[in-house]
């Protein structure tokens, strides 16, 4: 049986969200991100007009567009209206991805059994605009890859269907940065030998793609081919990360712990960037030489940033830590995890510090989480 898979993705969803809020935000050119050292999070399709990108350093995107309304950004909105959405989808589609904040996977194969899956499809993102206010687009094709180039291309408010005979006339002519994974670096070494469009990158041997950028060349060629065998997950919310580490000895040793603290923070930071988190509650435990435990946590806007958690951690230490004797164990929580990629939190961070973390992250990948990390959290990898 042929496969139907949907790609939704939320319009602007961030703006989409302020200006359901605040109507006169409507109509003009509007930016959620950052202040001057930040990054675009979201833009509306009026700031686009001026060259606006997301990810774009602020200063940049208001010398394009001066005019620009900013908004700093509520992701305590965006979450709940994210699961209003989820809750829309879930109870009339068979099964349902959450692949982030603002997009969804659907798989309806089968349905055209009962009834049209493009019909049904495009009355399930009728009913979700008019029960969350949201604008939505999709595209219907055999596969995640199609599917989600679909729904880029037919933004906004698209509606698109690429049946498996029209799936390599729709790929051929575009860019290959529409495929998904083909990062900048990817792009520059294509483009440098004259690959520049999905064709070009199709009708090339799998093999010598596979010499020139490693494992992934094949799974390249693949999507470039619109080949694509990846399932639809049915959506499970993580509820919480954590770690903890027992001391060989017990200790009365700030500085170490401290350290072994920031260590630990580190880690946890990288796997919610890793998987795709963002969390607004961070509690710090201890247990005492005499095996008492005690908890201390706070609520926090949601973040996957190291520096914002190691602050947090370490105050939530400070006032936690009062007996003034030895302890035998330390652990992290971090809880209420929401679905966001990381630049969707950097409203205050700075463009810096957002290149260093992913740099930092890169290396990570690829070496092993070890690889890198603070001079004040070092002492946890020395340990391992």
């Amino acid at each position: 049986m042929q496969r139907a898979i949907v790609h939704m993705d939320l319009d602007t969803f961030f703006v989409s969200c302020e200006r359901l809020i605040n109507s006169s935000l409507n109509n003009v050119p509007l930016i959620v991100g950052g202040g001057d050292r930040g990054v675009v999070s979201s833009c509306s399709y009026e700031a686009r007009k001026f060259g606006v990108r997301s990810a774009m350093p602020m200063k940049m995107a208001l010398r394009l567009c001066p005019d620009a309304k900013v908004i700093k950004g509520d992701y305590e909105l965006y979450s709940r209206l994210s699961k209003n959405v989820t809750e829309v989808l879930e109870d009339k589609a068979p099964i349902v991805e959450k692949a982030s904040i603002d997009e969804f996977y659907l798989d309806m194969t089968g349905m055209d059994k009962v009834f049209g899956c493009y019909k049904f499809t495009n009355e399930l993102a009728q009913t979700v605009t008019k029960e969350t206010g949201l604008p939505i687009s999709f595209a219907l094709s055999v596969n995640k890859t199609v599917s989600k180039i679909g729904t880029g291309e037919g933004k906004p408010h698209g509606n698109l269907q690429i049946p498996q005979e029209q799936v390599r006339p729709f790929l051929n002519p575009l860019s290959i940065q529409k495929i998904p994974g083909v990062g900048n670096s990817t792009f520059t070494l294509l483009s440098r030998i004259g690959i520049r469009n999905i064709q070009t990158l199709a009708d090339m041997p799998p093999e010598v793609l596979q010499q020139m950028i490693g494992k992934n060349g094949v799974d390249l060629w693949e999507k470039a081919n619109g080949i694509d065998f990846t399932p639809v997950k049915p959506y499970r919310e993580r509820k919480s990360i954590s770690k903890e580490h027992t001391f060989h000895q017990d200790t009365i040793d700030i500085d170490k712990i401290k350290t072994m603290l920031t260590g630990m923070v580190e880690q946890l930071a990288f796997q919610l960037r890793n998987e795709g988190w963002l969390a607004s509650t961070v509690t710090v435990k201890l247990r005492y030489a005499n095996f008492d435990t005690e908890t201390k946590q706070r609520s926090i806007s949601y973040t996957s940033c190291d520096h914002t958690l190691i602050r947090q951690v370490l105050e939530l230490f400070e006032v936690l830590y009062s007996r003034r004797m030895r302890i035998r164990l330390i652990g992290i929580n971090l809880s209420g995890l929401v679905r966001g990629t990381y630049q969707m939190n950097m409203f205050e961070d700075t463009e810096e510090m957002m290149r260093l973390l992913e740099a930092m992250d890169k290396i990570k990948k690829r070496f092993g989480e070890d690889a890198v990390g603070r001079c004040s959290g070092m002492m946890n990898f020395k340990q391992r």
